[in-house]
């Protein structure tokens, strides 16, 4: 076991056991590639760390051996080609299983390694790559990937290369095949000193207002996910772990790699060609996973199908994040499984900041507990601490005394911007929740943003749509806000409808009733839109901007 080399101890007994006396100890060198695979490979050399397949009956199994030597491979190969430390190399490598040995190669060199989604553009390409002086670019030979990349102009990108999205391969002029490239380089790599605080990878994250900001993790970055992976998720040494995440987005660092590796768990990497339920299910049970993670629109979506015609009896913990869980999709997943799902919340930004944690019982609508990785409080609008009961923003507090571990260090090549948003002793998450009256669970409210002021009213979209997807004819929804003349917003609700439902102004009329029933009168949707699908990232997250620009016109 690794775990005992950076836990001062393992087990608690109790919640407050755990908040009050877990830590983490960071080794000054530490380097998630050499420190966890290599180590790994080094104390069990056929222990299993990867069990990947995808929609084309493909399947390979990685032992930490295997990622090993691929990954001094791959290594080896970019300092030939001039990746030395502190480097950047964008990735596009959607749930390939060379991405795990490709990250795992360029943590080993120092260098900095940018995920990116399918969904970028051309546009989005260029700012990426010319923002953070991209040195090297490995994409999937993905035709709509290589014509953004293709007509974006990347100045400072010296080297591409590409992986198969099947088991085929055609070459492309201009790109090098990753396989090729690194058949005749060797499997061992002599190691590169680095220091934990060196960075070790960027997010590319949207704000409220201008382009996407570059949120920068240290080498110390994984340890934190020691907490989402053992604490929340309840992965286990050599059993099968699943979070369905693009390699795009925050969530896959989240669930498929850092926290899962280091706790001797098995990575699932299920390489889906696009969401389909009835697939997804059916991977569960024949793969047998113990543990597993998706976002609450995908149990949603799962909820659409029989359920009870799968045997899910192996899992034994289901974790779900990135939107807040609904207490009606809770309830049916409990109802078809036996099992309580188990809520977290967090950000781009750092590993998971609140959770229904192993001692807690679920409480349905709610995320949770702190992590005790963080001391965090609710703030109001005079910053003060809230009482019990009230609306605040989360915020990560005394950061200035003990910066925790995990917690994004700043914007990459943009020290005001540091300095503006962590010089002082709190991190402000810009999430809104509420503390209940005993003060002690956490419930969602939403993002500063996206709360709705409504005649001089707070309302937060999680509760509205949580009521509405209590109505039998709602699968999923979206709750927005639209500018009104007399109220300054009112509330709008994008539904997705339930199969055998169709829009009507008396499907419409009921939801607007079932919604002033269960929360209060001047929550309802005034303005009620059906659609066949709402925007979403490949990650799960309801695009509720794009949905608000839209309205703007």
């Amino acid at each position: 076991m690794l775990l005992d080399k950076y836990l001062p101890r393992i087990d608690f007994d109790s919640y407050e056991d755990f908040k009050e006396n877990f830590d983490i100890k960071v080794p000054e060198n530490f380097n998630f590639g050499y420190d966890i695979v290599d180590e790994w490979a080094r104390l069990e050399p056929e222990k299993k760390a990867l069990v990947w397949c995808d929609d084309n009956d493909d399947e390979k199994i990685f032992t930490f051996s295997d990622i090993s030597k691929k990954s001094n491979q791959i290594a080896n190969y970019l300092l030939s080609v001039g990746v030395k430390k502190g480097d950047v190399i964008m990735l596009i490598l959607r749930r390939r299983w060379e991405y795990w040995a490709v990250v795992t190669a360029i943590m080993k060199i120092g260098a900095i390694f940018i995920p990116g989604s399918l969904q970028l553009t051309t546009h989005d390409l260029e700012f990426r790559c010319n923002s953070a002086k991209v040195k090297a670019f490995i994409a999937v030979n993905d035709d709509y990937v290589i014509s953004q990349i293709d007509n974006a102009n990347l100045e400072t990108v010296e080297t591409k290369l590409i992986v198969p999205t099947k088991g085929d391969f055609a070459q492309r002029d201009g790109y090098i095949a990753l396989a090729e490239a690194i058949k005749e380089f060797p499997e061992t790599l002599e190691r590169i000193p680095n220091n934990w605080n060196d960075i070790m990878q960027i997010y590319f994250t949207s704000g409220t207002t201008g382009m996407p900001k570059m949120v920068q993790h240290n080498m110390a970055h994984p340890l934190g996910h020691i907490i989402t992976a053992k604490y929340w998720q309840q992965v286990r040494e050599n059993t099968l772990h699943l979070s369905v995440s693009d390699s795009g987005w925050a969530k896959f660092g989240w669930g498929k790699i850092y926290g899962q590796w280091i706790c001797g768990a098995t990575i699932f990497g299920y390489d889906m060609d696009k969401f389909v339920p009835t697939k997804l299910l059916q991977k569960m049970q024949d793969y047998k996973l113990t543990t597993f993670c998706a976002p609450p629109t995908m149990y949603r979506f799962m909820l659409q199908e029989d359920v009870s015609k799968y045997d899910l009896s192996s899992i034994q913990n289901f974790c779900t994040a990135g939107e807040p869980l609904n207490p009606e999709v809770f309830r049916k997943w409990r109802d078809f499984t036996g099992k309580e799902m188990r809520e977290g919340f967090g950000q781009s930004e750092g590993p998971v900041l609140l959770a229904t944690f192993p001692w807690l019982t679920p409480v349905p609508g709610s995320t949770g507990k702190p992590s005790p990785l963080y001391d965090i409080k609710l703030i109001n609008a005079e910053g003060k601490v809230c009482e019990p009961g009230d609306e605040g923003t989360i915020m990560v507090c005394n950061i200035d005394k003990k910066y925790p571990v995990g917690l994004f260090t700043g914007f990459y090549n943009d020290p005001e911007m540091t300095k503006a948003v962590l010089g002082g002793d709190k991190y402000d998450t810009g999430d809104v929740a509420r503390c209940d009256t005993d003060g002690e669970f956490f419930w969602f409210v939403g993002r500063n943003d996206d709360v709705i002021k409504c005649s001089g009213y707070r309302i937060g979209p999680f509760e509205v749509e949580s009521a509405i997807l209590e109505h039998p004819a709602c699968v999923e929804c979206a709750v927005t806000a639209v500018p009104d003349a007399t109220r300054g917003q009112v509330v709008k609700a994008t539904i997705v409808l339930a199969k055998g439902y169709s829009p009507s102004p008396e499907i419409t009329k009921e939801i607007q009733n079932h919604v002033k029933k269960t929360t209060a009168p001047y929550k309802y949707p005034r303005v009620v839109e059906y659609v066949e699908e709402l925007p979403k990232t490949i990650g799960g997250k309801i695009k509720r901007r794009e949905i608000r620009d839209k309205d703007k016109g």
